[in-house]
């Protein structure tokens, strides 16, 4: 149950994100559905490739190279899914921040620790 929460969550802030950023662009529900599942899929298989092989500059930027990875992941996203479309790498960073951020603080209130 906690899991269909989270993709919900992510879902709705996709596609709220992508009204208040003028770089980023969702076509319709379901394509911010999309988002939310590849977004999903990418950081549980992916994303930990990237850190691993970049551990070196992770480490002398002091982790704010993760800030990076992160938008390298969400032009991904962008690469597979029609639907979704975001603007530069700014953008891309802006967008994995804000994301980041909404669904911390709404996965802290509305899913259970079980």
């Amino acid at each position: 149950m906690n899991l269909l929460i989270k993709l919900l969550i992510s879902t709705i802030v996709v596609f709220v994100l992508s009204y208040f950023l003028p770089g980023v662009h969702v076509t319709d529900l379901t394509g911010a559905l999309l988002v939310a599942v590849v977004l999903g899929l990418l950081n549980t298989f992916l994303k930990p490739i990237l850190v691993l092989l970049t551990i070196p500059v992770t480490f002398f930027t002091l982790g704010l190279f993760l800030l990076v990875i992160n938008a390298i992941i969400i032009l991904i996203c962008d690469y597979f899914i029609d639907e979704f479309e975001v603007v530069g790498f700014l953008n891309a960073l802006l967008f994995s921040i804000l994301l980041s951020i909404i669904q911390s603080i709404l996965n802290k209130i509305f899913v259970s620790e079980d």
